[in-house]
């Protein structure tokens, strides 16, 4: 259970010098109990009453990670069943399933969709951060050849070891071991083994059990053994089902504030389905509720925007708007010649903006100034997107070197803006737009045959 103010203030040593910066130590230990504050604020606090106030003040669901370098992810630390609560931490990862009694064929295919998945949303490297190896031939040595060939050519994914065979558990950690792999295949049956070669190694380690009782049980388990680097799952196939678990996994942690279940969890959708657009329809339900990692049998370009968008949505401050670059951006075979607008960095308005001028046809620049991550009018009226914040984007942007154009569209509900522009860039020609984005098309076109 959580510690009160009162449970906090008992552990201090209540000098009431102020040194905290608080009147009392009462005032103190409310503000701490409440998260607004450090323990080490306090400087005659004792240690031992530190580490305790550590352990009872840490997020219900522990923080884990895996992987190394710069492939380093974080799981779990939520503190919340739902978004509008407050925030989700760390987002979900997204693995594909490979098995050692795939053809040849199909795991290269696999891999080069893998590789092919890399592109940048709104600041964000997209790619698939896990490669689910699974092992399902019984044989090491073959188990272990798919591993080296992951590990060679999935240079972005970090394996996944999934086996429930202690002895090829340690021959493939010692494959891949400084790539900081998931070890996945503790159960009630093989839990000690398991835990020790993940031990060894200081590897995140996966814990599945038929159903939640036998998962509570084996869990407790290996807490008790002192081991406490864990990510769940059950052997549910079925959706209700495995949907069931999952939520009452992290209910049981987060509102029960049991921390037997304080853990993140693996989804398998792929159990689900072998429609590869099922597997995605059950993909997106797990990022909201509440697949830490969700393997999918295959991850293509037709699938990664939609689970990548949604995740980014998802796992994004509600309280920070997203915002894009601020920039020249090149939709479609600009040339110098081409038209050149501006719109705001609210990501929602770029991407409305620059998917009108793509569905016009008509190759185009598109500035982008910093405007705080606000749409046009509110950006507007905060002084944010003005005739300074526009030139100084031009000039800061060398868009004058880059391109022969001297005309620059804007949006149509900021007309008032085009004296100041004029104003602040002598030479340059000062072109009002439509108010709605869906009329761009129309416009461009309109606007290019008259240019011409």
């Amino acid at each position: 259970m959580a510690l009160t103010g009162m449970d906090i203030y008992k552990m201090l040593p209540k000098k009431n010098c102020k040194e905290c910066g608080f009147p009392t130590c009462l005032a103190f230990a409310m503000k701490l109990a409440q998260g607004g504050v450090e323990a080490e604020k306090c400087p005659y606090m004792s240690e031992e009453a530190k580490m305790k106030l550590a352990e009872a003040t840490a997020p219900l669901m522990k923080t884990v990670k895996f992987g190394s370098g710069d492939k380093t992810y974080t799981l779990g630390g939520e503190t919340v069943l739902f978004r509008h609560e407050k925030t989700f931490v760390n987002r979900n990862r997204f693995a594909v399933m490979l098995k050692d009694t795939m053809s040849d064929d199909e795991i290269n295919q696999k891999i080069a969709n893998m590789n092919k998945v890399n592109y940048v949303r709104i600041g964000e490297n997209m790619f698939v951060e896990v490669a689910a190896v699974k092992c399902e031939s019984k044989n090491k040595d073959q188990y272990l050849k798919l591993l080296k060939k992951v590990k060679d050519e999935c240079k972005l994914a970090v394996p996944m070891i999934i086996t429930d065979d202690p002895e090829i558990a340690k021959a493939a950690v010692e494959e891949v071991k400084d790539l900081g792999p998931i070890l996945y295949g503790a159960n009630p049956q093989n839990y000690e083994a398991m835990v020790n070669i993940a031990k060894e190694n200081n590897l995140l380690l996966g814990v599945e059990a038929d159903n939640l009782e036998a998962l509570y049980d084996v869990v407790s388990k290996i807490r008790s053994g002192g081991y406490n680097e864990l990510i769940l799952s059950t052997k549910a196939d079925k959706a209700k089902q495995l949907f069931d678990d999952i939520v009452n996994i992290r209910r049981t942690a987060l509102v029960a504030q049991d921390r037997v279940f304080g853990y993140p969890s693996v989804v398998f959708v792929n159990n689900l389905s072998s429609d590869k657009f099922m597997q995605l329809a059950y993909a997106t339900l797990f990022v909201e509720k509440y697949g830490s990692i969700i393997v999918l049998d295959e991850i293509d370009y037709s699938l990664a925007l939609p689970l990548f968008a949604l995740r980014q949505n998802i796992f994004t401050d509600p309280q920070k708007p997203m915002r894009v670059e601020k920039g020249l951006y090149k939709i479609g075979p600009a040339e110098e010649n081409a038209p050149l607008l501006v719109t705001v960095d609210f990501a929602l308005t770029y991407f409305i903006v620059s998917g009108e001028i793509e569905r016009s046809k008509v190759p185009a620049w598109l500035l982008i100034p910093d405007a705080g991550g606000l749409s046009v009018l509110t950006a507007w009226a905060a002084g944010k997107f003005s005739g300074k914040t526009i030139a100084d984007a031009v000039k800061e942007m060398g868009v004058e070197e880059k391109l022969k154009t001297r005309e620059i569209l804007i949006p149509g509900k900021v007309a008032v803006l085009k004296p100041d522009i004029e104003d602040a860039l002598p030479g340059w020609k000062v072109v009002v737009g439509p108010e709605e984005a869906e009329m761009l098309p129309k416009f461009l076109k309109d606007y290019t045959n008259r240019v011409a």
